[in-house]
């Protein structure tokens, strides 16, 4: 299990679980980030530090502090 900021662009990984706040637990949850989903880093925007990550045919950008609140399995 590794932190979604530890995938290399194009690696895909299997939501394990998600850490922080209930409320950003939440959204996350709303946007298609459920255990067991495979997401796939897209790529990384060195600007504004996000990341933009492919879940179930959809492409979302999350910051990198919150990234690290997302677990995976490789």
């Amino acid at each position: 299990m590794v932190r979604l900021t530890e995938l290399a662009d194009g690696q895909v990984g299997r939501l394990v679980g998600l850490e922080g706040e209930r409320a950003f637990r939440r959204r996350l949850m709303e946007l298609g980030l459920l255990p067991g989903t495979p997401v796939r880093v897209v790529r990384r925007a060195d600007i504004g530090g996000v990341l933009e990550l492919e879940v179930r045919r959809a492409r979302l950008t999350v910051r990198t502090s919150e990234a690290r609140l997302v677990l995976v399995a490789p």
